[in-house]
């Protein structure tokens, strides 16, 4: 057998020990510990939130029709509430990685990620959520999402989030998807630019117009992401300049099976250029995206197109500033055929980046199948064709979290 052939030989072979592999006991991690509920009542299947799995989370991880006294310690002050238990999570992921035409052709990535996560209630309608990346790629990340929730407002559906998120959660959520392939448009950057729609600092807030089952969300942010801290005439900053980013998403419900949104995104960022014949002058990158989405999915099949048109007027922060324009498109189908009930998962993932700058396009389609050895492990085999680099990627995955 030659070697193109082993990489399909082996992945066939894995498809089937996944899909006769025994059942194993169910364990419960965090959020059910505490709730003593499946993680089939948020997950379908873990890390990807259904819909009670999302009020739960836009709740600030709480279920105010099981709060009870007793979860909390009474330390006799009104204004003080704490959880009797702290709960705390840890999610594993290990892989193993096959890539045609690369000088390292296979890799045992484990543990590729190590993360202790933490949800939970801080005082009536407030609740917070973070993790900390003890080993992302064999590095020390530190804190990721970290936030404080303010929900309902004024008795209202108006949510407030400090800290500091993904810019496109409003989109799809990084963090919850099933491949090991990424939503590449949102990790984009154009030149020197350090604009993507990845982490970032500030606020983000939400609104819920029931009547005509219409999502709003508004955020502020830096803009520069989450670098360390630096010092700047005696105090420490996080941003790099005085400009701040915004975005706005509008989402439509049509019915209870499909939704369209439209998002918009909107930056600036300066550089002092400090080449001999330009020291000190103060360069300027505008960022604007916006585009459209399109969900539709009865729990069995769903389906998510979404589209991103970005525009830089100078990323290169050179003397002569020009436009460079760039299109994301992310295509991803999620098959359940029992719904939350099941065991296997499929997924199909489209990613394209098309942009004025060739070398930065990117197309890929990527297939995955996934099977539920517990609620709370799941193992994933996946193959990713780069059709732009007409290249080929095979992994096994196992992710767990406990």
């Amino acid at each position: 057998m030659n070697r193109k052939s082993i990489l399909p030989a082996l992945l066939i072979v894995v498809v089937m020990i996944i899909t006769l592999a025994p059942v194993a006991a169910e364990a419960v991690p965090a959020f059910a510990r505490t709730h003593k509920m499946s993680c089939t009542a948020c997950h379908s299947p873990f890390p990807r939130l259904k819909d009670f799995g999302e009020e739960f989370a836009g709740n600030g991880f709480t279920l105010p029709e099981q709060e009870n006294d007793r979860d909390f310690v009474i330390a006799g002050d009104d204004l003080l509430r704490l959880n009797r238990t702290f709960p705390v999570g840890v999610r594993f992921d290990a892989y193993t990685f096959f890539e045609s035409d690369t000088d390292v052709s296979s890799d045992l990535q484990s543990p590729w990620a190590l993360k202790i996560l933490s949800g939970g209630n801080v005082s009536r309608n407030v609740g917070y959520y973070f993790y900390f990346f003890m080993d992302e790629r064999g590095e020390v990340a530190g804190v990721e999402d970290a936030y404080i929730h303010f929900n309902n407002i004024g008795g209202r559906p108006f949510d407030i989030m400090v800290g500091q998120f993904q810019t496109s959660d409003p989109l799809m959520k990084r963090e919850l998807r099933l491949t090991y392939e990424d939503y590449l448009p949102y990790k984009f950057k154009v030149g020197r630019s350090g604009i993507d729609l990845t982490y970032d600092r500030g606020f983000m807030s939400t609104y819920d117009i029931e009547s005509t089952s219409t999502g709003l969300v508004a955020m502020l942010v830096n803009g520069n992401g989450i670098p360390d801290a630096s010092e700047e005439f005696g105090a420490k900053k996080y941003d790099t300049d005085n400009q701040k980013n915004y975005g706005i998403k509008i989402n439509q419900d049509l019915g209870d099976v499909a939704g369209v949104g439209y998002f918009y995104y909107n930056g600036r960022e300066l550089r002092i250029d400090n080449s001999v014949a330009f020291y000190g002058v103060l360069r300027t990158n505008d960022v604007i995206y916006h585009g459209a989405d399109l969900s539709l999915g009865n729990g069995t099949l769903d389906l998510t197109l979404q589209y991103l048109f970005r525009r830089d007027t100078n990323p290169m922060f050179a003397a002569v500033a020009g436009d460079v324009d760039t299109q994301g498109l992310i295509a991803e189908l999620v098959i359940s055929p029992h719904q939350d009930r099941s065991r296997h998962y499929f997924t199909l993932l489209y990613n394209q980046i098309d942009s004025d700058w060739n070398d930065h396009d990117y197309e890929s389609m990527t297939a995955s199948a996934t099977y539920l050895m517990a609620r709370n492990l799941r193992l994933n085999v996946e193959y990713t064709r780069s059709l732009e680099m007409e290249t080929n990627r095979g992994v096994l995955g196992l992710v767990a979290g406990f």
